[in-house]
């Protein structure tokens, strides 16, 4: 197979399909990643084929917008950002398609491939790595911290959803439907809700326990778990960080997301919460500039680290409640503090509150006394230590990144074709 994986989105985003690419060059396919030049560098260090969609410059100006990190203009900023790659991202599938041979596999922000799975017929798969894309209106996801009680009814709740495609439909509807004009095809609506999905092959990369599928999901779903890819072996914990772990107790992470490009606040209140818990903290981010202008000897920086190989030698992590991060310190089985700000990191907090294994801070209350006493109980209590060492358990024995290729190569097999949406 000709294999074209279209990775649009942050760090959190990119580091699965690179997972996948690498799984499928090893089956034998050929394999490119289409994603930001921004992560041209990391792709091709890895041998794999690049294509680029977008600069790095305009990946750094969307990163650095502060209005990406609120709750509801967030989603304004990333549809406005997402509707400039729709044609840019077709002409690039449309190039490197090898009719008969080859098989897109396009994330959830991918819109240009599905508007070349359309009209070129290229058999498509849709990976969504969040359960909050799936807009359910029989188990309603938590957008932007809105809270929609199951004993709703009904009705109410499907308005609620439907409300998404009349903030979303205007801005990315334009540039979307203008290129499906431009090659001959009807427009298309519903576009977050319905024509996100591919109609041939959607995989969910998460497990059913954390979010189990609902009878309004598109019935072409098929959940593998989480793909857990983060550099292991091509970017080692370097020997610094290895001799400061073996220094002392297991360190607090603190990580304010691969993505958060305005992580002063966070990690100045941080590290003094480690000062007031008498612990030993670690701050993971690239932007040394975000760093206070001293730390304490027992807190360190470090600009990245494979988590899969850190978060186990960790006592706890804070983070911002990404799907990647999260399910790393599910893996790792240790306990964690939650700052959702926008995007699916709200539903995704709920869920892990709902497990037993963690706890929110508002991110306007994010100081150091609160987050050193919420820390505080989520060591001391042996309820959630429990839970984290039951839910690490179920990552043994299972290989989701494999599955998520046999599902790729099952669609090609079969010979399923596309149905033109409307």
């Amino acid at each position: 197979m000709n294999v074209l994986l279209v990775a649009m989105g942050s760090h959190g985003d990119v580091h699965p399909f690179i997972g996948i690419g690498l799984a499928l060059r090893a089956r034998g396919h050929r394999v490119s990643v289409i994603a930001n030049a921004y992560f041209g560098p990391l792709i091709e260090s890895l041998g794999l084929s690049f294509l680029a969609v977008g600069t790095a410059e305009e990946y750094r100006i969307m990163a650095t917008n502060p209005a990406l990190w609120r709750r509801f203009q967030g989603t304004r900023t990333v549809m406005a950002s997402l509707s400039q790659t729709i044609r840019p991202l077709y002409d690039v599938v449309a190039q490197n398609n090898i009719p008969g041979e080859t098989v897109v596999v396009a994330s959830s922000l991918g819109l240009g491939a599905r508007v070349a799975q359309d009209h070129l017929n290229i058999p498509t798969v849709t990976v969504h790595l969040q359960p909050s894309i799936f807009l359910s209106a029989v188990d309603p996801p938590r957008l932007g911290g809105i809270v929609t009680p199951k004993w709703f009814p009904l009705w109410l709740r499907r308005a609620q959803v439907a409300m998404v495609d009349r903030v979303c439909d205007p801005l990315v509807g334009p540039p979307l439907n203008a290129l499906r004009h431009d090659l001959g095809m009807p427009p298309v609506r519903k576009i977050m809700t319905r024509y996100v999905h591919s109609p041939t092959r959607v995989i969910g990369m998460f497990p059913n326990w954390f979010a189990p599928p609902q009878s309004d999901w598109p019935s072409q779903t098929r959940l593998t778990g989480f793909p857990l890819y983060d550099e292991r072996g091509a970017t080692p914990l370097s020997d610094d960080l290895r001799r400061f772990l073996d220094a002392g107790d297991p360190p607090i992470a603190f990580t304010p997301g691969s993505a958060m490009w305005t992580g002063h606040e966070f990690l100045k209140e941080s590290s003094r919460a480690c000062d007031l818990l008498g612990r030993r903290g670690l701050l993971l981010t690239r932007h040394v500039e975000h760093l206070p202008k001293s730390l304490p000897p027992t807190v360190r920086h470090i600009d990245y680290a494979p988590f899969s190989e850190l978060l186990p030698r960790c006592a706890a992590l804070v983070h911002h409640g990404g799907i990647g991060t999260s399910a790393q310190a599910l893996a790792a089985g240790i306990p964690q503090l939650l700052i959702p700000r926008a995007h699916d990191q709200p539903d995704n907090a709920a869920r892990l509150i709902r497990m037993g294994v963690a706890e929110k801070a508002e991110p306007g209350r994010y100081k150091a006394p609160r987050v050193a006493m919420k820390l505080g109980e989520l060591l001391n209590s042996p309820d959630v230590k429990t839970h984290c060492k039951e839910i690490a358990s179920r990552f043994c024995g299972i290989d989701p990144i494999g599955e998520t290729c046999e599902l790729i190569e099952e669609l090609v097999s079969t010979g399923k074709k596309p149905v033109l949406s409307s």
